[in-house]
């Protein structure tokens, strides 16, 4: 079969574009042909160095994707033909995160792209307890990016953050797949959004979107802008995925008992901590990353209800994967990038 692969670690010149043996299909599993994935910093991250992750070489790109079943057991609830969505984490089923329902959080889980071959490929085979029903209105680039961009940014503000309708949520960043992801959601929610970036037209392209204020980061303060915006009071939540770069912003513009999640540090990963703000304010500092099989569900189902729509900035052939990871590398979308599979 016709994939993408690493074969070492560094620039593109270890992103082979060629063929890998076609996945053997084993008893509860699902056996998909691939349509479309999404890309996301964790391929460069796989690129670049892939250290502390555990995986073999070479290995197959790509931790999230849209396909139809191509061979299934007759009792997996899955008929041939279907089209479907991954969830790209594998859990041991049996550990105490596992047997709470949070398998996001498995001691030994296996995700898709990271630990083991990924998604860009023409065939995955998967745990079937891996493989959703994919939303029909959506068409196979925007669905693929529900299953790790959306998740992600539904984890943070949902489970983790605990949004509620009516708060005001500040989300750094934005353009990136996370941050666009989290605009959509929080204003399905019934939130008030305040968006930064670095470029004014991502800015206009989110307040298209529905986001209620943008700050310039260049030209404007973020804290003296958020503290104009809310009357002095604070954000009741933040989400970022930047780092050190704009910790001491994102924590200074938190209400007192504010939320700050985080799933990211591009921009470092050792920002000062601020212990004193944390305490005498009591923030919450939280992390998060990809979400369990239930939240995809309940994610599906709000965005079915909402009709929310990813944000699809460019899809490129399989064959031009080099030109779409340089494309993310130099942060120049807003929403997401995409891969067409069908080779």
């Amino acid at each position: 079969m016709k994939a993408v692969f690493l074969n070492g670690h560094g620039g593109n010149e270890v992103v082979q574009i060629g063929e890998r043996p076609t996945p053997e299909r084993q008893p509860g599993e699902v056996l998909l042909r691939m349509s479309a994935s999404t890309l996301n910093q964790v391929d460069l991250y796989m690129r670049n160095s892939g250290a502390g992750i555990t995986h073999q070489l070479p290995q197959v790109m790509g931790i999230e994707g849209f396909g139809h079943v191509h061979a299934c057991d007759a009792d997996s609830g899955f008929a041939v033909g279907q089209p479907v969505l991954i969830h790209a984490g594998i859990a041991c089923g049996v550990c105490e995160f596992c047997q709470r329902g949070d398998d996001v959080l498995c001691t030994r889980i296996a995700l898709v792209g990271e630990h083991r071959d990924g998604a860009w490929s023409e065939y995955l085979s998967l745990p079937a307890r891996n493989v959703l029903p994919a939303p029909t209105y959506l068409q196979p680039v925007e669905a693929a990016a529900l299953g790790v961009t959306h998740l992600t940014a539904w984890r943070m503000l949902m489970t983790q953050a605990r949004l509620k309708p009516g708060e005001t949520v500040l989300i750094f960043g934005i353009g990136g797949g996370v941050s666009v992801a989290a605009l959509q959601l929080a204003k399905a929610l019934g939130c008030r959004a305040i968006v930064t970036s670095r470029h004014r037209d991502k800015l206009a392209r989110a307040q298209a979107l529905g986001a209620d204020h943008g700050i310039h980061t260049p030209e404007e303060d973020v804290v003296k802008s958020v503290m104009a915006l809310t009357g002095g009071r604070g954000v009741d939540v933040v989400v970022e995925n930047v780092g050190e770069a704009v910790w001491g912003a994102a924590m200074k513009s938190l209400v007192r008992g504010g939320r700050l999640v985080t799933c990211g540090a591009t921009s470092g990963d050792q920002p000062p901590a601020d212990l004193r703000r944390i305490f005498i304010r009591q923030l919450q500092i939280i992390g998060s990353t990809l979400g369990n099989r239930q939240e995809m569900v309940d994610l599906l189902a709000f965005c079915e209800r909402h009709q929310i729509r990813p944000v699809i900035d460019r899809v490129f052939p399989m064959q031009q994967a080099h030109a779409a990871l340089d494309m993310l590398s130099a942060s120049q979308q807003f929403g997401k990038i995409a891969l067409d599979l069908r080779a």
